[in-house]
């Protein structure tokens, strides 16, 4: 668990030099940053595109994580603790904030070959490595997104302690249906709702990310049923 602790270290970290940054920026060149952002993250979302080799796994992955994710009203649920928060924490803050700035870090950390084979690694043979790398990563990533979407960022580490300290934990027994394809159709998936994420970020859409997070997690089963 040594990597995973020392990954949500370093997201509080960034998130918190972020959240100070953020107070001495100009509303202008905080706009221009949240620009930059965004088309930072329509890249990644392209790139990560890339790694995906079955399209019927990405389509049955994407539908149906939106209707779990639509059915459990996750999009709902998660706005009402992120008003919540912003009350409690924040007296002028704006209405969502929080909730944008966690799920766009969650997407941003939690998604990708590192996030799986690191903590598998760490939890099959005790190697940290990939896991501080990606920790240095997430650092600086933290720092910028925190500087343009403020404290909601934070939060995102309770969810890289989730996801990948239950990697790293359960390692013996999921090992043997994380395959690298399976990863890839993973990072595929995810990179989808990452591109997505960047055009919310530019304002061009307004799509309930939070519905179709399953979609995710949803390659390790497909891929089992059909059999690739």
């Amino acid at each position: 668990m040594l990597g995973t602790w020392v990954n949500v270290a370093t997201v509080m970290l960034g998130s918190l030099i972020g959240m100070f940054l953020k107070r001495g920026l100009p509303e202008r060149i905080a706009k221009g940053m949240t620009t930059a952002v965004a088309l930072a993250v329509l890249y990644i979302g392209i790139d990560g595109m890339a790694e995906g080799a079955n399209t019927l796994v990405l389509v049955l992955s994407l539908v149906f994580g939106a209707l779990i994710g639509t059915l459990l009203n996750l999009d709902e649920r998660l706005n009402r603790l992120g008003g919540w928060l912003e009350k409690k924490i924040s007296k002028n803050g704006e209405p969502g904030k929080i909730t944008e700035g966690f799920v766009s870090a969650s997407l941003l950390f939690c998604v990708g070959a590192m996030t799986i084979v690191g903590p598998l690694q760490s939890g099959l043979s005790g190697n940290h490595e990939m896991q501080f790398t990606k920790a240095i990563l997430d650092l600086i990533s933290a720092i910028v997104l925190a500087s343009t979407l403020g404290g909601g960022v934070m939060l995102s580490a309770v969810t890289v302690l989730i996801l990948q300290g239950s990697i790293t934990l359960l390692a013996q027994v999921i090992a043997p249906f994380l395959s690298d394809y399976v990863i890839a159709e993973m990072t595929c998936s995810g990179s989808v709702l990452i591109l997505a994420l960047g055009m919310n970020l530019l304002g061009i859409t307004k799509i309930k990310l939070v519905n179709s997070l399953p979609a995710v997690f949803l390659p390790i089963l497909f891929c089992i049923f059909l059999k690739v």
